[in-house]
């Protein structure tokens, strides 16, 4: 049976309004089998810059033909529709720049897989999350995202420590290669979200886990936010460089403390090389 949950405000009313629509449209289309909400706004953390980002699923045969765009039209106008590099329809709408990503997907699997959500996706509300449930299998999978699974910390720290390491050897390479471009993303794109990974675990703030920049500025002390605020740098030769000294500093020292409390190994032999070829000029 179809399920009307009341609707629940969020901090960003333009948000609330469009959540609202796509419950109605999804109610008023017979091959939607269910509509599952995620992200901030699910969370309670939607704000006026959030998205709007949900799992439609259809019934058997619909799948392949359902037109995501033009049903998505009954929320407003789109600037923007297109698939991106994951697959998600993206859309962008025109009256107020609000992103959407949409997953349409096969009810039978798609459903079936949400119960392996746990630790990816947080629904503390589920009800507030279940747009659409012509079945109650939605709702059933949905329940069991309610808590945040806490990443495990001895395997998680040694995980990132080597991590770590791996990466910021091929970022001394790069560096002594000259590539100074390719090393800047690396230095920002691929260990800055590691480190603040090991540097959420060590503090306990693991909520923002896959997204570990999320809210740092509240999540985390002012000490590693400045040790975060070293390891950038604009794309200049010097800078890089004394910005991936002063990272490869700070990933030391959180596997050191991650060491000294959980007993994770830490390869000193290969750190200390690694420290001396990001000391060359």
């Amino acid at each position: 049976m179809p399920r009307t949950p009341a609707p629940r405000p969020s901090a960003s009313p333009a948000l609330d309004a469009r959540v609202a629509l796509l419950r109605r449209a999804a109610h008023a289309e017979p091959r939607l089998e269910g509509v599952l909400l995620y992200g901030s706004w699910t969370t309670g953390e939607a704000d006026a810059y959030s998205d709007i980002e949900a799992y439609l699923f259809l019934g058997e045969g619909h799948a392949d033909t359902f037109d995501g765009p033009g049903f998505l039209r009954a929320l407003g106008r789109p600037a923007l529709a297109h698939t991106n590099q994951f697959g998600i329809l993206a859309v962008v709408f025109e009256d107020d720049l609000m992103r959407g990503e949409f997953h349409f997907e096969e009810a039978g699997a798609g459903i079936a897989a949400v119960e392996g959500w746990q630790g990816m996706v947080h629904l503390p509300d589920p009800d507030a999350a279940v747009l659409l449930d012509r079945t109650g299998r939605l709702t059933k999978a949905a329940a069991r995202l309610t808590a945040p699974l806490a990443p495990e910390p001895v395997e998680s720290a040694a995980h990132l420590t080597g991590e770590l390491a791996n990466w910021t050897l091929m970022l001394a390479h790069l560096l002594a290669r000259r590539e100074d471009a390719r090393a800047h993303n690396l230095l920002h794109a691929m260990v800055a979200p590691l480190q603040l990974k090991l540097c959420r675990l060590l503090r306990g703030t693991t909520d923002h886990w896959l997204t570990p920049s999320r809210a740092a500025e509240e999540d985390l002390p002012a000490a590693d936010l400045a040790r975060y605020t070293a390891t950038t740098a604009p794309l200049e030769a010097a800078a890089v460089r004394a910005a991936a000294r002063a990272s490869w500093q700070w990933s030391r020292e959180l596997a050191a403390e991650a060491h000294g409390r959980w007993g994770t190994p830490v390869p000193e032999a290969l750190h200390a090389r690694i420290a001396g070829l990001l000391a060359r000029d």
